[in-house]
């Protein structure tokens, strides 16, 4: 009994620590193990039509190939749960801690800012876009380019002889309209765990629209995206880091260490009826809100991990 035992223990390890490898971020797998494909990062792959590539070795550093992974989530029981309250937060690309996103990029990041990323990834099949939040409708590649680019429009353009033709001028998509981002995410306390867990649900690029005289009008959801979906896609390309070139993390790794600045927009406390704070509050007192929500969480936290 006691070899069979000393057996069982060591089958039990070698299990462990195989399972350790997989989920670790930037381990590649052991061959011959089946690996969730939605755990699988990869390398960075060009995302603009015009980007081109070094033809030489573009710096004097030997790099190596960089092949993301992602560390999946761990489940959480609903006999775990104490709390859950969902949040709805908005990113402002504009500010200077999310000047990640408006990166123009490099070979490691696409080339490409990350609204390219995505946009790259929903032309290529990678992920699905919904029309709403709750993605009950999907949609396809031609209705998103219709909603990022809009129809053809056709124009009359005055020959050399005088005619008057009619052209069809098919308009280009411009990531620099992209100024907002809105999350969807569950906020948790795990008493497993003993603290709060934020898990990110859905995310949404916002389009900036403009009046004919140029004035700002108002800024409009593009399509909603399921988060666990993409962040796969989002591992295979590192982010920009204003204070080292060396030392870059993957999207997903940004996303997850929350290192974005961003407001509650709307949550689920004490609103039944899911109103925006813009719907309730006008100027500085939606900022006011937004703060005193985050508070309230803090201090729930808190209250629920000492008693």
């Amino acid at each position: 009994m006691g070899l069979l035992h000393k057996a069982t223990f060591i089958f039990s390890s070698a299990l462990l620590v195989c399972g350790i490898a997989i989920a670790q971020p930037g381990v590649p797998p052991p061959s011959g193990v089946n690996v969730d494909p939605a755990t699988t990062g990869g390398t960075a792959s060009i995302v603009k039509d015009d980007w081109k590539p070094s033809l030489r070795k573009d710096g004097v550093i030997d790099k190596v190939e960089h092949n993301n992974y992602i560390t999946p989530w761990q489940p959480i029981r609903e006999a775990d749960v104490l709390w859950k309250k969902r949040v709805w937060r908005e990113i402002d690309t504009r500010q200077k801690q999310n000047i990640s996103f408006r990166y123009p990029g490099d070979d490691e990041s696409g080339g490409g800012m990350y609204i390219e990323i995505l946009m790259d990834a929903l032309k290529k099949g990678m992920i699905t876009a919904f029309s709403d939040d709750r993605f009950t409708t999907p949609l396809s590649v031609s209705d998103v380019l219709a909603l990022t680019v809009g129809k053809p429009d056709t124009i009359p353009v005055e020959l050399a002889n005088g005619e008057i033709q009619m052209k069809v001028v098919t308009h280009q998509f411009n990531p620099e309209s992209i100024t907002k981002f809105r999350i969807k995410e569950d906020c948790i306390f795990d008493k497993n765990l003993g603290r709060m867990i934020t898990h990110i649900i859905g995310l949404a690029p916002y389009m900036d629209r403009y009046n004919e005289d140029g004035s700002y009008r108002l800024s409009i959801p593009m399509f909603w995206l399921y988060y666990p979906d993409i962040r796969a896609n989002n591992a295979r390309f590192e982010v920009y880091n204003p204070e080292n070139d060396v030392y870059r993390i993957n999207w997903d790794d940004f996303f997850e260490k929350r290192l974005f600045a961003s407001y509650i927009i709307k949550s689920t406390i004490n609103n039944p009826l899911q109103d925006d704070i813009k719907s309730l509050k006008t100027g500085i007192d939606r900022l006011n809100e937004s703060e005193r929500l985050r508070e309230e969480m803090f201090n729930k936290e808190h209250d629920l991990w000492v008693y």
